[in-house]
Parts: C-alpha cells; sequence; structure tokens
C-alpha cells in the first residue's frame, strides 16, 4: 500500500507541476530514487505520464485562453504567452520539445492550444520531452548513488 501512496504522490506532484499549480516534481522523484525502494522505470513513466497530462490541462486551457486569459490564475503571463506565441508561430509544434523547461514551457503548451495544435501530435511531443527530462535527471541522480 505504502508504494502505491508514493507512486501515486509522485504522479500528483509531476502533474501539478506541469499545471497552474505551484508544484515541482523534481524533488518527489529524487527522494523515491534514493530511497532504493522504488522501480526504476516505473517510477520514470509515473512522473512522465503525470507531468505530461497537466500539459494537456494547459493544452485545453489554451483552447478556452479567451474566456480565461485574465484571470488571477491562468499559468501564464501576457509576456511569456506573446514570446512563446512569436517562438511557435516561427518554428510549429517542434517547439513543444522544448515543453520540459520551466515556466517557458507551460507557456508553450498553453499557446500549442491557442494555436489548435491537435491533441495527439501536441501530447506525443510533450511526452518525449517530459521523459527525456526525467531520464536526465534518473540518470543523474543514479550516478550520484553510483
Amino acid at each position: 500500500m505504502i508504494d502505491f501512496a508514493s507512486y501515486f504522490g509522485l504522479f500528483i506532484a509531476a502533474f501539478g507541476a506541469a499545471t497552474i499549480l505551484p508544484m515541482q516534481s523534481e524533488p518527489v522523484l529524487v527522494g523515491l530514487l534514493l530511497s532504493g525502494k522504488f522501480s526504476v522505470p516505473v517510477l520514470l513513466a509515473v512522473a512522465s505520464v503525470g507531468n505530461t497530462l497537466g500539459s494537456v490541462v494547459n493544452w485545453f486551457l489554451g483552447r478556452g485562453i479567451e474566456r480565461f486569459r485574465d484571470r488571477r490564475w491562468f499559468p501564464v503571463g501576457a509576456e511569456a504567452l506573446e514570446r512563446s506565441s512569436r517562438w511557435y508561430r516561427k518554428y510549429g509544434k517542434w517547439t513543444l520539445l522544448f515543453s520540459w523547461m520551466p515556466v517557458f514551457g507551460d507557456a508553450l503548451t498553453v499557446v500549442a492550444g491557442v494555436l489548435r495544435e491537435p491533441l495527439l501530435p501536441f501530447t506525443i511531443l510533450v511526452f518525449v520531452a517530459k521523459t527525456g527530462r526525467y531520464m536526465v535527471l534518473t540518470l543523474a541522480t543514479l550516478q550520484f548513488l553510483g
């Protein structure tokens, strides 16, 4: 039961970190890796799926941006949204490979919704980016333990 709770906690942290909530998932992942009690591939999968699904929430927010843009809780400021929009228009869906970056990456996922990027390519590219970030963090942590 503790294993499930730990994996679920990681999922929630990763999901929340990709949305408007002020959360970070990296310390949770590193802590679980350092404990040595959990499956590394499962931790990687849980964090990646959770973070990707959180970005899908941003995509949906982007789809409804005109209704929510001026709300205080909206995840992206006007300046970051404009900068991300310019980048996205210039480089297209491949910018989603930078969705792992703090703040800017969240803005990209919102912009993808605003600009009506189809959900399937969006999800695939974001999953690749998020998994890559978690893989680097996991390898660095395991190397540290080594």
